[in-house]
């Protein structure tokens, strides 16, 4: 099974950028979906982006069309979530998760591989 481990987290702020990496262990990506949620203090886990690892599709969240970019890079099995213009209702905690589902999926649930987390603080 692929383990997660992300990084990149960090204070920054407001219109400031941050890149996330989430990097398996293991074995590779090959097959997956990958994807980033979040979760703000008091809220529920969200959604944020996706990518199929062959093929590329991705899938975003509307709260990040347009400012947060997800990519991959094969050769360091690796998957990046650039995010540009952060506001600070971008505060989270931002996890990496892994699934063998098919397309992109935007629900928790289908994902069964999950990261410990990395704080993202955006101060205004």
């Amino acid at each position: 099974q692929v383990q997660l481990v992300e990084s990149g987290g960090g204070l920054v702020q407001a219109g400031g950028s941050l890149r996330l990496s989430c990097a398996a262990s293991g074995r590779t990506f090959s097959g997956y979906a990958v994807g980033w949620f979040r979760q703000a203090p008091g809220k529920e886990r969200e959604f944020v982006a996706a990518i199929r690892w062959s093929g590329g599709n991705t899938g975003y969240a509307d709260s990040v069309k347009g400012r947060f970019t997800i990519s991959r890079d094969n050769a360091r099995n690796t998957v990046y979530l650039q995010m540009n213009s952060l506001k600070p209702e971008d505060t989270a905690v931002y996890y990496c998760a892994a699934t063998l589902r098919v397309g992109v999926p935007n629900v928790q649930f289908e994902y069964g591989y999950w990261g410990q987390g990395t704080q993202v603080t955006v101060s205004s």
